[in-house]
This record gives structure tokens, C-alpha cells and sequence, in this order.
């Protein structure tokens, strides 16, 4: 284990959300991970993307969004509000730790959880330096997308053409910096080979242009 990384657990009210925080040093800021349904912090996808992020000197913190208890329960994977609610904690959470209030903050969502980094983000304005969302689903958070600030990069497969739609349409809506690219022949999970690579690279450069 990489000796920055350090286990963490985020309140929200009575609720403990169990995280890994990893800070590269002189970091420009942090990256919040808001995984998709059926997905914990653990995973792999988001692992990797995590791992460039830092290589490109940003930190990042990989969260479970539910307890064990409330991912037992298929519909509250797409309860986009609680999920939402779980980001603006671990938000509040970065913002006041002593070794992260100062970094710039941004959010990478994957699937249902690109929804719930919108409507954070909406929430918060200025306080989110960016968005980049993966095989996400704007459409979830709709009526958000005209009130987020933050610069946002849509990222899709090109095989992906029902989400792709999705975020086509989704891009003529947000009204703040943006960018929609394309992986071409990728899937919604990005497991064709080069794409996943492709995501990563892709978010490293909008981070490090919008994190400073």
C-alpha cells in the first residue's frame, strides 16, 4: 500500500462512509470520486483513473456513497438525492481537514453517480473547480445542468449510444465551460483496450486545467 494512502470515514449525520484519501505532495488539489450503482470505493475502474490523477500531482478520495445496508436495496442505487447528499458531506469533510481545506476540489462521477456530481455541484458553485463525468448520466440530474459553474467534461464510448445521446443532449444544456469527447469503439464500462487509458488521460488534463 502506497504509505500516503489513508483510510478515512466521512459523517453524514449517524452514517459513516468509509473512504481512501491520498495526497501527493504539493498537490493542486483533490479529486472527489462518485462511483456508479452497485459500486463501492474499491472500484477498479476508478482505482486506475485515481492512480493517474495522482501521478499528475492531484489528490483523491475513492468513498462508498452507501452503507452495506442501503446498497442491499436495488431501486436506492439510483436515489440520485442521496448520493448527492453523501458528496456534499464528503465536500464539508475535505473543506475542513487540516492537510486538504486548502486544495481546490473536483468531482468524477461514473454512471449514476456523474448525476449526483452535477446536482453537487449545482449546489455548491463556485466551490467545485470541476466536473468530469464518465459514461455518466446527466439526464438524472436534469434540471441541474443549467446552474452548475464548474468547467465540465463529458467523456462517453462511442459504442455507448444510448448514454451518448444522453450526454449530447445533456451538453447543449449546461451553460458553463464544457467539453463532450468521444472514446471511440468504447462501451459504458470502457474495457476495450486503450480506453480506459483514454478516460484517465482525458480527466488528468481537465483537472490539472481547471484545478489550480
Amino acid at each position: 500500500m502506497d504509505k500516503r494512502e489513508v483510510s478515512v470515514m466521512i459523517p453524514d449525520g449517524n452514517v459513516m462512509l468509509p473512504g481512501i484519501l491520498d495526497i501527493p505532495q504539493g498537490a493542486s488539489g483533490i479529486v472527489i470520486f462518485a462511483h456508479g450503482s452497485g459500486s463501492s470505493r474499491f472500484s477498479p475502474r476508478n482505482t486506475y483513473v485515481a492512480e493517474v490523477l495522482r501521478k499528475h500531482g492531484l489528490g483523491t478520495l475513492l468513498m462508498d456513497l452507501m452503507t452495506p445496508q442501503e446498497d442491499r436495496v436495488y431501486e436506492g442505487r439510483f436515489d440520485i438525492p442521496l448520493l448527492t447528499r453523501r458528496l456534499l458531506a464528503a465536500t464539508k469533510w475535505i473543506q475542513e481537514q487540516e492537510n486538504t481545506r486548502l486544495l481546490s476540489i473536483g468531482y468524477f462521477g461514473a454512471s449514476t453517480g456523474a448525476a449526483a456530481a452535477i446536482e453537487a455541484a449545482a449546489a455548491l458553485g463556485d466551490e467545485i473547480g470541476a466536473v468530469v463525468s464518465r459514461g455518466g448520466r446527466p439526464d438524472m440530474a436534469w434540471s441541474d445542468l443549467e446552474r452548475v459553474k464548474s468547467p465540465t467534461l463529458f467523456i462517453v464510448g462511442g459504442h455507448d449510444y444510448t448514454v451518448l445521446e444522453l450526454n449530447e443532449k445533456a451538453y447543449e444544456k449546461i451553460t458553463a465551460p464544457k467539453e463532450l469527447k468521444i472514446v471511440p469503439r468504447a462501451g459504458h464500462l470502457f474495457e476495450e483496450r486503450g480506453a480506459l487509458e483514454s478516460v484517465a488521460e482525458l480527466a488528468s488534463e481537465w483537472f490539472k486545467k481547471y484545478l489550480k
